[in-house]
């Protein structure tokens, strides 16, 4: 059997990660109670809080648009300890939902996909969810080093590669 991936926001980025888990061909479930405009930043330790996360892998797409708020961390080193002992893999935040959700074949090529985390298989494991979905990952090491060149305020935040075949 194919395993599910758990989605926790309705909103433009939990959607967009649904279509790619769809185009993967995995099957998705998607939890939100308030509204598709509800989990924002502040909200994600009241999202994650309670939930078993022993043998999970996160995706974590979060980007915190105030770095005040990381204490000289990146944001998926906080959720990191928020979900302790998930595996967390840091990908899908440099892109806008709309680019995120659409074909990632463009110009003869594949959209480039960073990938940022601790554990080498769950990176694969992400790696190849976003590859069946036609996406070419990058992995760009920890989710300290690789999570600062990603997240918003990054050099790679909003840069929308190709590879070219």
């Amino acid at each position: 059997m194919t395993e599910s991936v758990g989605i926790i926001g309705a909103g433009r980025i939990g959607r967009a990660m649904a279509r790619i888990a769809r185009r993967a061909g995995r099957p998705v479930t998607i939890a939100n109670r308030r509204g598709p405009q509800s989990l924002m930043w502040p909200d994600v330790p009241k999202a994650v809080d309670g939930l078993a996360w022993e043998g999970r892998t996160v995706i974590d797409p979060t980007n915190a648009f105030d770095p005040s708020d990381l204490d000289g961390r990146t944001s998926s080193e906080l959720v990191a300890d928020l979900v302790t002992p998930a595996r967390v893999v840091k990908t899908a935040n440099n892109f806008a939902a709309d680019v995120l959700a659409s074909d990632p074949h463009q110009a003869g090529g594949r959209r480039v996909m960073f990938l940022s985390g601790e554990d080498a298989g769950a990176k694969a494991e992400v790696g190849e969810l976003f590859e069946a979905a036609g996406f070419f990952a990058i992995d760009l090491g920890g989710l300290r080093d690789g999570g600062q060149l990603q997240q918003f305020g990054g050099p790679l935040a909003g840069q929308n590669l190709i590879r070219l075949a």
